[in-house]
């Protein structure tokens, strides 16, 4: 551990991603489940963004948003997953400041821009039900860009302050993080000035995204819900509800695993809880958002099935030419 000592402490510069260190018997186990899920992860979202960018009859907001929100899960599993890996299988867990406000960095940005890219997303399904005739006037792949670009800019604007506020703190004594990756709480909770104030600061920043995010979904969808309540034909009604379960099912699951960890007060016995949560939001969440956009909706179902089809035709033909030369 790199140390310096300043007043009566011990400053700290190094960090300990403590992660698994506490289930020695089980990071084999771990290692593969993880390592596998991250493979299907990678695997299933590059899918989607293909069949997107192939299949003419996808380029439409609803996939340009859902294209960006594969993009950006991809991104947050990069960030935090190889990493997981490295750790379960090395003796040396240790990770520099630098490195851990890098990985916050990115991480937090990252989960922010997912939460406003699924507000677009929501916005984006009010409007088609709301005004399918202006639908196309109202939703330009200009406007479609810069909704896209907001939810970066928010998201990544949010994690420089968020970052800011933690790493300016003093860390002494302990350099032991109880988590897999450099997540606020575990941190935070390592610093010997962290105060009421910061405390605040950052749980208004974590709750303008999520909270804020939420809000814009619930709203989107509460005027959705009285259009659609008022459409005379039962068929209307069902299909308009169909276009929006795929996004609703993702907003359950996402929402509900990150109120969790990052709204409900904290304490040092609540991270290894926080912990078991992370795992669920880091691996299974961008796990279950390919398949459920996938089982719940025909066109992307068709294009992602012409897609493996094409996969396979190339690596035939790869294959077949490799055959000739021999």
């Amino acid at each position: 551990m790199c140390t310096r000592r300043m007043d009566n402490h011990t400053t700290v510069s190094t960090f300990l991603l403590w992660g698994f260190s506490s289930f020695p018997d089980l990071q084999d186990l771990l290692f593969v489940m993880v390592f596998f899920s991250h493979v299907t992860i990678l695997a299933a979202n590059v899918s989607i963004m293909v069949a997107v960018k192939l299949n003419h009859s996808l380029h439409i907001p609803m996939y340009f948003f859902l294209c960006g929100l594969s993009f950006s899960e991809t991104c947050t599993t990069v960030v935090i997953i190889p990493r997981m890996l490295v750790d379960l299988l090395s003796d040396s867990k240790s990770i520099s400041i630098l490195e851990c406000a890098t990985q916050m960095f990115f991480f937090f940005g990252l989960s922010g821009n997912n939460c406003f890219i699924m507000a677009a997303m929501s916005y984006d399904r009010y409007t088609a039900i709301h005004n399918p005739l202006r639908y196309s006037i109202l939703m330009t792949p200009k406007i479609c860009f810069q909704l896209m670009m907001a939810a970066w800019l928010v998201g990544f604007l949010v994690s420089v302050c968020i970052v800011t506020i933690v790493f300016n703190l003093s860390f002494c004594d302990s350099n032991t993080i109880q988590h897999f990756f450099c997540d606020i709480s575990p941190v935070v909770h390592l610093a010997c000035d962290y105060t009421l104030s910061y405390e605040i600061a950052i749980f208004v920043l974590s709750a303008f995204v999520l909270v804020g995010s939420f809000i814009l979904i619930m709203i989107s969808y509460v005027f959705i819900g009285s259009i659609v309540m008022k459409m005379p034909s039962a068929k209307g009604r069902y299909k308009a509800f169909s276009t929006c379960s795929s996004h609703l099912t993702v907003v359950c699951i996402h929402y509900g695993f990150a109120g969790f960890v990052y709204l409900r007060p904290k304490n040092s016995d609540s991270f290894r809880e926080d912990m078991l949560m992370a795992v669920t939001y880091t691996v299974l969440t961008p796990l279950l958002n390919p398949i459920v956009y996938s089982l719940r909706n025909k066109e992307m179902q068709i294009a992602l099935r012409m897609t493996v089809n094409s996969a396979n035709r190339f690596i035939l033909q790869m294959v077949n030419r490799r055959t000739l030369d021999i």
